[in-house]
């Protein structure tokens, strides 16, 4: 019998390749930690950190059959961490400006008054477009905005995988973000 721990990080990404999940549970508990610890680092938000790491982890899973490794397993799982966490700073960076121009502009009188588009009508537009979602995407995706449950608690409390959490909530997104445009949607975001 295999004894997955003694196991280089390049074998089991090999029997990783063949679906061997077990191998792929010895990569995750050899690196999850650590890379938890990085993100909350970089985040210091340990819900954002989670998420960002299970992303890494699923990505994994999910690429699992294309996986070349190019380098070492661990430099290659950080990197991924340290991508998804730039690429939270790009957004929350970008929501940001736009919010201060916008704030600008308004503080400026330079919009006129008729045309600004209130709370309330905001929030009613996006309410109408998330009622419009799938009912288990929709459930999915009121639980995370809503309740700010992670991956893991919404596959618990509704029985599924938290893979398919994940990509309820992307696909929620993709819909969201083409439906309400796509600097509309980061502005409502910030302020939900």
């Amino acid at each position: 019998m295999i004894s997955y721990s003694e196991l280089s990080d390049f074998k089991l990404i090999s029997l990783l390749a063949d679906g061997d999940e077990i191998a792929f549970r010895e990569i995750y508990e050899r690196y999850n930690s650590l890379l938890f610890i990085y993100a909350f680092r970089k985040l210091h938000d340990k819900e954002e950190a989670r998420d960002v790491v299970q992303e890494v982890f699923a990505g994994l899973w999910n690429n699992r059959s294309n996986f070349v490794l190019k380098t070492t397993l661990s430099g290659y799982l950080y990197k991924c961490v340290l991508n998804r966490v730039l690429n939270i700073f790009r957004h929350k960076e970008f929501g940001q400006q736009y919010i201060e121009s916008i704030q600008h502009l308004m503080d400026s009188g330079y919009i006129p008054a008729d045309r600004m588009i209130t709370e309330k009508d905001i929030a009613s537009l996006i309410e109408k477009e998330i009622a419009a979602l799938p009912p288990r995407m929709r459930e999915v995706f009121d639980l995370r905005r809503k309740e700010y449950l992670s991956n893991k608690e919404i596959a618990i409390r509704l029985n599924i995988s938290e893979h398919t959490v994940a990509t309820q909530i992307k696909k929620a997104l993709r819909v969201l973000r083409l439906k309400l445009g796509t600097l509309f949607f980061i502005v409502v975001f910030l302020y939900a």
